[in-house]
């Protein structure tokens, strides 16, 4: 009886802990919160290297074109919007975006440019005979020489002077009325010859004629031109020598023919010499000269520029700074380092945020001072990206924005893609794939690097090897892939 006992009690109390024991696990799961779903991670399409977008492939590693890992490129990349891309924050980062701000403000029409220090032109004065004779002595011999005003410059035999002297002297002594219409006349005859008052009066104390008489300079200046020597035959009307003044000097410079339009006589100018390195000069536009050079396409503006000190001469460099009124109304500018000229338009990157940029065309108005005015495309406030252009320009064309940016709501007919002109070394043949060390390629602002091109199984190769220098012509074909038109070997000894 105890042991039947002892049985039942055993049973109830394994019943007891089963039901126990599966109240406290439904219980348990009835109190546990949901899980949450495992978060969907992006799915990736290829990899790429930034710099040549065009090139995919299947696994990550390093680019076999620059010195740097190969970036995904994620489904969930594309576009917000038709005109925008988007790029990794951390590639923005690593490649130094810089952004400004585009603000608005008057624009002062101001034009930098290069000019060459010159002689006033309106000090000059030609020192000539007036009378038939010969230079017997020459007090100044070299050209640009200094002379101050009253110095000797040469000594001149005229018997016509000598001559005039003598008649006047005896016009002067004799005593018969009527004559001092006559000895003023005669006075006055040596006058027209070139014999100055103090000549005349000294003729006039002596009682005697010369036959030797020194030209003295008009002026302080330099001479510029000296035409005579010592011995020299001279005729009336013949020039002995130039002299020109240094009390101010022109500045010729050469304004840009797009920046003609910001220059007018009576602007200020700022000068700059490298000979007075941390000063600066101040002159007056005078005049803009009336010819463009056919060949720099620039329009010659003359400064007038004080010289008391003497210091500025002829052929001396400057740099020069014209400074022109402000405009009345403010406009939006940008830093002139954000626009992009395509040749048919200009176009800036704006910064949408969140990694995001768009290609935006825009119509740029004067440059001043480092800012660009844009009077259509961009507002105040927009950030415009600076630097790494090249990253961007690379996704966009990637998405097609720039592209679409050349369309047209008619959608004309496809216009030939642009072809290029580069040398380069052969570097790795993998069938239709070459890759090809280029020397720099001015055309697409882009300087030494290996480029991976497709060769078409219709362009000949002639027998190309690795390890050769070629030169050769490409294009971006349709899949936006740079591909060979035209390839030649360069003769040996070619240097880039």
């Amino acid at each position: 009886m105890n042991r039947l006992t002892l049985l039942l009690a055993l049973l109830v109390g394994i019943v007891i802990g089963v039901s126990s024991t599966w109240w406290l696990i439904g219980r348990g799961h009835r109190d546990m919160p949901a899980a949450s779903p495992a978060p969907t991670e992006k799915k990736i399409l290829y990899w790429y290297d930034p710099m040549v977008p065009a090139q995919h492939f299947d696994q990550p590693g390093k680019s076999p074109f620059m010195d740097m890992e190969l970036v995904p490129k994620y489904a969930s990349d594309g576009p917000a919007d038709a005109d925008t891309v988007r790029i990794e924050p951390r590639l923005v980062q690593n490649l130094g975006v810089r952004t400004a701000l585009a603000t608005r403000g008057t624009q002062v029409a101001s034009v930098r440019a290069t000019g060459t220090v010159t002689f006033d032109e309106r000090g000059v004065v030609v020192v000539q005979a007036r009378v038939a004779g010969i230079v017997e002595h020459l007090a100044v011999r070299t050209p640009l020489t200094t002379v101050t005003a009253g110095q000797p410059l040469l000594t001149l035999i005229a018997p016509e002077w000598t001559a005039a002297q003598a008649e006047y002297l005896s016009l002067r002594t004799a005593r018969s009325e009527g004559l001092d219409a006559v000895r003023a006349a005669a006075r006055q005859r040596l006058l027209l010859l070139g014999m100055s008052e103090g000549q005349i009066r000294a003729v006039e104390r002596l009682g005697r004629a010369e036959d030797r008489f020194t030209i003295v300079a008009p002026r302080a200046g330099v001479v510029s031109e000296l035409l005579v020597r010592d011995g020299a035959s001279v005729t009336a009307g013949s020039q002995l020598l130039r002299i020109n003044d240094l009390d101010t000097v022109w500045v010729n410079v050469a304004i840009p023919e797009a920046q003609t339009g910001r220059v007018a006589p009576g602007n200020a100018v700022t000068l700059e010499l490298p000979g007075f390195p941390g000063e600066s000069l101040a002159g007056t536009v005078d005049t803009l000269l009336p010819g463009l050079d056919v060949t720099t396409r620039t329009q010659s503006a003359r400064i007038v520029v004080p010289n008391p000190t003497r210091r500025l001469v002829p052929g001396m460099f400057a740099r020069v700074a014209v400074t022109g009124r402000a405009a009345d109304a403010e406009i939006v500018q940008i830093p002139t380092e954000a626009v992009i000229a395509t040749g048919a338009r200009q176009v800036v990157i704006v910064d949408a945020g969140d990694g995001r940029f768009r290609a935006q065309e825009v119509r740029v108005g004067h440059e001043s001072d480092g800012r660009t005015a844009v009077l259509d495309g961009v507002a105040e406030g927009d950030r415009i990206v600076l630097s790494g252009q090249f990253l961007i320009d690379s996704e966009a064309s990637l998405a097609g924005t720039l592209a679409r940016l050349d369309a047209s709501d008619t959608s004309p007919a496809p216009s030939t893609p642009s072809r290029y002109s580069a040398d380069g070394t052969v570097k790795r043949i993998d069938g239709s794939t070459w890759s090809i060390a280029t020397d720099a390629i001015p055309a697409l602002e882009m300087g030494e690097m290996t480029m991976t091109f497709v060769r078409p199984e219709t362009v000949p190769v002639d027998g190309l090897r690795v390890g050769q220098r070629v030169r050769f012509t490409f294009v971006r074909n349709a899949d936006d892939a740079f591909e060979i038109a035209t390839i030649a070997a360069l003769p040996a000894g070619a240097t880039p």
